[in-house]
């Protein structure tokens, strides 16, 4: 008996489709492998850099000891912005200011690059936020447990590398490593990938805040404004 001519066609479309899946399959095999294969090169290749500007950090600083001097570091070049305070008696500019960290709730947390404009801006909402310079540690805990990206304009968890590389492959960062990189070191795509990391949103702090001294400065043993390095240990309590 002939086989229908409908029959023959399906099983060609089947075999078409099954041959298809599986030249998928392998093409997406070999990314995969040589996808692990540049990430641990590129995070090796982080560490040893890391590891590079911490021992250069210390030789300058036992040579400035020897000599009689003092070492001075480089200015920071990264501060980390947490919103304190709700949107009750906050000024208009104020909120424009935070509008454009975007710090539109409490307990948000941007990065944002130091230059002269942004510490205006700084100074002009420290009463309503408190931010710091946070070491790349700081920066890898935020992007592993609080780390969300920005794709068509939702709200997608980074569980894994493949949503970093298709909201940031163009720019060449494909993975965690390149993504921590490029924040610690402000590289040249620091916009493009700042703007793709949605705000963390981060708990109360561990004991909370004080009535007392929420609303004064840091120096004034409250919790606005300025801490330096100090931020480190207060994201530490919100993570």
């Amino acid at each position: 008996m002939k086989t229908p001519e409908s029959v023959l066609k399906k099983q060609a479309t089947q075999a078409k489709i099954t041959k298809d899946r599986a030249a998928a399959a392998k093409v997406a095999e070999a990314k995969a492998v040589s996808d692990v294969t540049l990430w641990t090169a590129n995070a090796k290749k982080y560490a040893a850099e890391y590891a590079a500007e911490e021992k250069a950090a210390v030789d300058n600083r036992r040579k400035a000891k020897v000599d009689g001097g003092f070492y001075v570091p480089a200015e920071p070049k990264l501060c980390l912005v947490v919103r304190i305070r709700g949107c009750i008696g906050v000024s208009p500019k104020a909120k424009k200011v935070m509008r454009l960290f975007r710090l539109l709730q409490l307990h948000n947390a941007t990065f944002v690059r130091l230059n002269e404009a942004t510490i205006r801006m700084l100074r002009l909402i420290e009463p309503y936020v408190t931010y710091g310079y946070p070491t790349r540690q700081t920066v890898e805990k935020l992007v592993y447990k609080r780390g969300f990206g920005k794709l068509n304009r939702q709200r997608i968890p980074i569980a894994d590398n493949s949503v970093i590389e298709e909201g940031l492959g163009r720019f060449g960062i494909t993975c965690t490593a390149d993504l921590v990189h490029e924040l610690t070191t402000v590289g040249p795509h620091f916009k493009q990938a700042n703007n793709f990391l949605w705000p963390f949103k981060l708990k109360n702090p561990k004991g909370g805040f004080s009535r007392k001294t929420k609303l004064l400065h840091f120096m004034e043993g409250g919790e606005a404004g300025a801490r330096g390095e100090e931020i480190n240990k207060f994201i530490k309590k919100m993570l």
